[in-house]
C-alpha cells in the first residue's frame, strides 16, 4: 500500500497529520496576532499600522497656524506691529487705556499671544508698547505671560504636529541629544531664553522636536525672557519722550554691558546644573 508508510494502515495518523495540524496552528497564531494589531489600533487610531502613511490630521494644528499667518500678511495686520504704527496710534491707545483698563490690557495680551504664536516680527515694538502704556512693572507682567502663551501655543501645536515623526525618524545621535537637552531641559532652555541673540521662533521649536516636557518649558520660559522683557519695558516707560523729540528708541541697549553682562552672567549660571551633572557622571556618581 502507498500510505502504509505515512501509517494509514498501522492505525498511527500523527505522521500524516502533523504537517496540517502545525500549518492550523500558525495559522490561529497568525489570526491572534492580526487581532491584536486590530485591537491596539482601535485603542490608539493615531498610531497606526506601519503603512508609511502619516496622518495627516495631526497637522491640523499647524496648519491653522500657517493660515492664520497668512491671513495676518493679507489683511496687512502685520502694519500694526511696527514703530510707525506705535508713533500714530499711542495717544489713541493711551486714552482707551485710561477708559478701559482691564479691557486694554486683557486685549493687548491676546494681541501679543497671537503675535508671537503666528511668529510675527515686531513683537519688540509691542514689547516697547507694553511699557509705555502700562509702566515697566505691569507692562513686562503682561508680556512675560503672553509671549509664554504664545510660545507654549507653537510649541504644542509642533509637538504634536510632527513631533513624533521626527523622533521616531531620527538617528541614534539626535537620540543622544535628546536625551541629553531632556535630562538637562530647564538649564538648557534657561540659557537660550536668557541670551538674546537666538531667534525665539527657533527655542519654541527645538524642545518640542526633542521630547522635553511642557512644565519645565512654560517655567524656563517665564524665568529666561523675564529680565531682557523688563528693559525693554523699561525703555518703552520713557518712549513718550523720546518720539516727542523725534528720536527712535535705542533697541541696543540690551547689548550694553551694563545690560548683556548680568544677562551672560545669568546664562552662565543657568548650565552649572549641567556642568555638575557632567562631572558626577565621569566619577560614576549617580546624578
Amino acid at each position: 500500500m502507498p500510505f502504509a508508510a505515512q501509517g494509514i494502515e498501522t492505525g498511527n495518523p500523527q505522521p500524516f497529520a502533523a504537517p496540517f495540524r502545525n500549518k492550523a496552528q500558525a495559522m490561529g497564531k497568525a489570526l491572534d496576532h492580526d487581532r491584536q494589531d486590530a485591537a491596539d489600533a482601535a485603542a490608539d487610531p493615531e498610531s497606526g499600522p506601519e503603512t508609511g502613511r502619516f496622518p495627516v490630521k495631526r497637522l491640523v494644528p499647524v496648519l491653522v497656524l500657517a493660515l492664520a499667518t497668512v491671513l495676518f500678511f493679507v489683511f496687512d495686520l502685520h502694519s500694526y506691529v511696527s514703530l510707525d504704527a506705535l508713533k500714530t496710534h499711542r495717544a489713541a491707545v493711551l486714552d482707551y487705556y485710561a477708559a478701559h483698563q482691564v479691557l486694554t490690557v486683557l486685549l493687548f495680551g491676546a494681541g501679543y499671544t497671537v503675535v508671537v504664536a503666528l511668529s510675527i516680527p515686531g513683537a519688540i515694538w509691542m514689547t516697547l508698547l507694553a511699557g509705555f502704556v502700562f509702566g515697566t512693572a505691569l507692562g513686562a507682567a503682561v508680556v512675560v505671560v503672553a509671549a509664554t502663551l504664545g510660545s507654549l501655543i507653537v510649541f504644542l501645536a509642533a509637538r504634536y504636529a510632527i513631533g513624533d515623526l521626527l523622533y521616531k525618524k531620527a538617528g541614534p545621535f539626535v537620540r543622544r541629544m535628546e536625551d541629553g537637552f531632556r535630562k538637562n531641559a530647564f538649564s538648557y532652555l534657561m540659557f537660550l531664553r536668557l541670551v538674546p541673540v537666538f531667534p525665539f521662533w527657533l527655542v519654541n521649536l527645538v524642545p518640542a522636536f526633542l521630547n522635553v516636557g511642557a512644565g519645565a518649558f512654560v517655567v524656563a520660559t517665564v524665568l529666561g525672557i523675564a529680565p531682557a522683557t523688563v528693559v525693554f519695558s523699561s525703555v518703552g516707560s520713557g518712549l513718550g519722550a523720546v518720539l516727542d523729540r523725534g528720536g527712535t528708541p535705542d533697541l541696543s541697549i540690551v547689548f550694553e554691558p551694563h545690560i548683556m553682562g548680568p544677562l551672560l552672567g545669568l546664562a552662565v549660571l543657568a548650565l552649572i546644573p549641567v556642568l555638575l551633572r557632567r562631572i558626577k557622571e565621569r566619577r560614576g556618581e549617580p546624578s
